[in-house]
């Protein structure tokens, strides 16, 4: 149940606590893996040369939201990952341990619902949870800022995204092991014909292929954003749609002309 005795609001900049996570060139090549390396793509999947994949760190963050939705500020099983932003600071090493920092960053009032932002700091990178959270808003806070425009000039690029049947299965040993990327009862328990695929993973997944459409590396992932707008089955068949400047690109993600990831925008390089 949730925690009614402390309305929405009253979560604003409420710590979630400190955390080391450790991990080895395993974790980095099963997520890889997970998000559609190529077996070729040897900087990914191959420990003697590991580059990993900076969305690898978003698995090592999870705690923090999760530990939110565990304190019972909003109900874990109606809430949404609404939106996610990752910052990169360093690269991550192949193996090691990174100590975290996590609190509630913003609570906004959407009027029937309350979005939480959750926000994880180290010294490799920032990242932001966006939870869409049904039942929590109307407490009399700001709504919260209007969305970017999208680029309005650029080259444009459109990149065919393949998801395999399998995917939702092996992502969720990376961490997210909720029942409705598993459990076909879970899954129409949300009104889905079978398990879904993991937010983090489609948005990875695109910025592995726009970066190869870019021709540059996805360890040189700098920035990434994206808001989640409707769910993808493992083995759909995406379209990425862009408008690229250099190594820059604002882009959507559709699944046969339905947007589901909106407003994303990536950086590789400096």
């Amino acid at each position: 149940m949730v925690n009614t005795d402390r309305p929405a609001g009253e979560w604003i900049g409420h710590p979630l606590g400190r955390r080391s996570v450790a991990w080895t060139e395993r974790d980095a090549i099963l997520y890889a893996l997970a998000v559609g390396a190529r077996a070729d793509e040897l900087d990914l999947v191959f420990e003697a040369r590991l580059r990993p994949l900076p969305t690898f760190a978003l698995t090592l963050a999870q705690w923090a939201p999760d530990a939110l939705g565990a304190l019972r500020a909003f109900e874990p099983g109606l809430a949404l990952h609404g939106a996610q932003r990752l910052e990169v600071l360093e690269p991550l090493p192949a193996r090691g341990e990174l100590t975290m920092t996590a609190e509630v960053e913003a609570v906004w009032d959407k009027g029937s619902a309350a979005v939480f932002d959750v926000r994880v700091e180290s010294r490799c990178f920032m990242a932001r949870w966006s939870i869409f959270a049904p039942g929590r808003g109307d407490f009399g806070g700001d709504r919260g800022p209007a969305a970017s425009p999208t680029a309005a000039e650029g080259d444009e690029l459109t990149v065919a995204l393949a998801t395999f049947p399998e995917q939702a299965a092996l992502y969720r040993l990376c961490g997210d092991r909720h029942a409705i990327h598993i459990d076909p009862a879970a899954a129409r328990a949300i009104g889905q014909p079978r398990p879904i695929l993991h937010g983090l993973c489609t948005l990875a997944t695109s910025a592995l292929g726009l970066a190869r459409a870019l021709g540059a590396h996805p360890a040189d992932l700098r920035k990434l954003k994206g808001r989640f707008t409707a769910p993808v089955l493992p083995g759909d068949t995406l379209e990425l749609r862009a408008k690229t400047s250099g190594t820059a690109a604002d882009f959507t993600v559709a699944k046969e002309g339905h947007t589901v990831i909106a407003a994303g925008h990536a950086l590789y390089g400096d």
